[in-house]
């Protein structure tokens, strides 16, 4: 049983006439005890029954049961429920001073240097910081192959946690979930949860607004791409984050797309930048897993053609050091000690975890030293823009300000604040109507600077 904020105080006297036998044969009991509801539910853990009485005020009550099972007239106090709609049956906490293993899955190779890289760095930071972690990994796995690495974790590696990172794996996570009740399941960037199955992701739409005014206000064409890996939802949401931040500072200037179908294909990545050149884009960012995009931009700007360029999950920069203005850069390692924590000390829940810029996973730069890369500071300072809260102001700061007020929060700042239209000119937030989570998680429109359509 996972509970929240373990306390142990007062006893309390129970009834000692409720006995497993009476609750199986009549179903739930309700006493009256102290003007306080009860419900009480029996289980084993090891060679011993107990009885775990769920309280009205929220409190749980727990007793260990002897051969006569009967429930002792004392009982302790162990925690408050945050919410409580009954009684969620999960692992329980690791033994003090066990080992608790960890399988990872990526859907990419671990030295690419974008999503899976970013996944096996949070791991190695959550090795070093946990002492009684052990941990595994399997890369390069295809979606229609991941149940039977799940299998092999499970069985063969005897994981207790497994942590699924990649959104085709999500029904598979599922499917897990109910095979084995036993084990816990983390599935990255999904949407479908179950008792012993969570879901977390390191959300970089702010992110990707940054680098949006900072591509505004350099290109010269006035044309800025995108080269995308799939066309759902999480992608969708960065890609439309980006053209926001363009449009706030270049109103005049459009965003082109080009979709891969694929998480890593470095061959059609540069293709798709290279085609996004041709057709006047000066300004790329990208969702795929690999430093193609930044290379064409490097070679291109070596040429006396600048492409300005943003990395991608990873430190990128020195891919194209004279191309590459920032990016976005994700901190899976503080996610990964939390979850492994709240696993080991039995607090772990299934809630969605939708961690942004306030909670430190996302991180402006494609360079860990820096937020921007200092050949483009005094460029960006030069170029000044206006808005109505800040008044006139430097591209640079502006982007440093904003950085500022996303820690703050999104009541502060947030890039999804009406008014928003889409490209077919259908309002989709009103004036001042921030996103909702929901919202954010399920949008599949292009904002009204986007050229194309989102293919179906």
């Amino acid at each position: 049983m996972s509970m929240i904020g373990v306390s142990v105080g007062k006893q309390l006297k129970l009834l000692d006439t409720v006995t497993e036998e009476y609750v199986m044969q009549n179903g739930t009991f309700w006493p009256l005890l102290a003007d306080k509801n009860v419900l009480f539910h029996f289980f084993t853990r090891g060679k011993r029954k107990w009885a775990l009485g769920l309280m009205q005020t929220g409190r749980i009550s727990g007793q260990y049961l002897g051969k006569e099972e009967k429930l002792k007239r004392t009982a302790v106090f162990v925690g408050l429920l945050v919410f409580v709609v009954g009684l969620l049956w999960l692992p329980g906490p690791v033994d003090a001073g066990k080992k608790l293993k960890a399988g990872f899955i990526y859907v990419g190779p671990v030295g690419d240097y974008g999503w899976s890289h970013a996944h096996e760095m949070g791991r190695l930071y959550a090795m070093k910081k946990l002492p009684w972690l052990d941990s595994i990994y399997v890369e390069s796995v295809k979606e229609a192959d991941v149940a039977r690495i799940i299998d092999r974790m499970v069985r063969g590696e005897n994981c207790k946690v497994v942590f699924t990172t990649s959104f085709g794996y999500m029904d598979a996570t599922i499917a897990a979930g109910k095979k084995y009740p036993e084990k816990i399941f983390m599935h990255c960037s999904g949407f479908k949860r179950a008792k012993n199955v969570g879901t977390y992701f390191a959300e970089l739409y702010q992110i990707y607004y940054l680098n949006g005014l900072m591509a505004g206000a350099l290109t010269k064409k006035n044309k800025v791409g995108y080269v995308a890996a799939f066309p759902i939802p999480e992608v969708i949401r960065h890609i439309d984050a980006y053209a926001l931040g363009v449009k706030a500072v270049n109103p005049n200037a459009t965003v082109h797309v080009r979709w891969l179908f694929s998480w890593y294909a470095p061959g059609k990545a540069k293709e798709a930048a290279e085609a996004l050149v041709a057709e006047g884009c000066d300004a790329l960012a990208f969702t795929e897993d690999s430093p193609s995009v930044i290379q064409v931009g490097q070679e291109h700007t070596e040429k006396g053609d600048p492409v300005y360029t943003f990395g991608h999950y990873s430190p990128m920069e020195k891919f194209g050091p004279d191309s590459v203005v920032s990016g976005q850069l994700v901190d899976w390692g503080i996610m990964y000690v939390k979850i492994l924590k709240d696993v080991y000390e039995g607090r772990w829940t299934n809630e969605d975890l939708w961690w942004r810029v306030k909670e430190g996973a996302a991180i402006l730069g494609a360079n860990p030293e820096h937020p921007v890369n200092p050949k483009f500071v005094g460029r960006l300072r030069s170029i000044k823009t206006t808005t109505t809260d800040l008044g006139k102001i430097s591209i640079y700061d502006l982007v440093i300000k904003r950085l500022e007020q996303m820690r703050q929060g999104p009541e502060v700042f947030d890039p999804f604040v009406g008014p928003i239209v889409d490209n077919k000119g259908n309002l989709r937030l009103k004036k001042g109507q921030r996103a909702t989570k929901e919202q954010l998680l399920s949008i599949n429109y292009y904002v009204d600077n986007i050229i194309g359509e989102i293919p179906k």
